[in-house]
């Protein structure tokens, strides 16, 4: 994380001038949740990746928008969940490309492949899914940290809201322990 987190760690128990004991903190948490999103570019991704996301997937079975959308989600480990402003103009360009077709099906447009569509998924058949770069898949694994990050850090700021300083106490060692084991990781590769 290119020492930008405070040199006295987390800050617990420093004031930081702030008055607040337990300022260090909410400060590590913001920085950590920004550096997470800058490294993994947040849950967005590039408008090419959900056209590639797009033909992939109706490469295997037609699909309705929404089922593109969740199936998406489901692929990446939740790390991406295009919205339904990225999906739907996408469908619409690759229909006006002539790559996808639309069939009315129990009052949903249900989209699949034409033969240029099939043509096109060929010809990406080689490339990884754009979900691999962001999921728990393999070579997905990029966006799994910054998930389980988070969540530690949710759980951080809740023990230094409510918890007894015993309770702050055991966990700065739990955090200690977990900075080691995450550096001996590191140091196997």
């Amino acid at each position: 994380m290119n020492g930008s987190f405070p040199s006295g760690g987390f800050g617990f128990g420093a004031s930081n001038g702030s008055g607040n004991p337990l300022a260090g903190v909410w400060e590590a948490m913001d920085q950590l949740r920004s550096q997470f999103e800058q490294r993994t570019g947040g849950s967005r991704m590039a408008r090419g990746d959900v056209r590639a996301a797009v033909i992939s997937l109706l490469a295997e079975r037609p699909m309705h928008g929404y089922q593109i959308i969740t199936e998406i989600a489901d692929r990446s480990g939740g790390a991406w969940k295009p919205s339904a402003g990225s999906v739907y103009p996408t469908l619409q360009q690759l229909a006006d490309e002539g790559l996808i077709s639309a069939e009315e099906q129990g009052g949903r447009k249900t989209y699949s492949l034409t033969d240029a569509g099939v043509a096109a998924s060929e010809e990406a058949a080689d490339k990884p899914a754009p979900w691999e770069s962001v999921g728990g898949r393999p070579g997905g694994h990029i966006a799994a940290l910054p998930k389980a990050g988070m969540e530690l850090a949710s759980a951080t700021a809740q023990l230094a809201r409510t918890g007894t300083p015993d309770q702050v106490a055991d966990g700065v060692a739990v955090l200690e322990d977990a900075r080691r084991r995450l550096y001996a990781i590191l140091a196997e590769g």
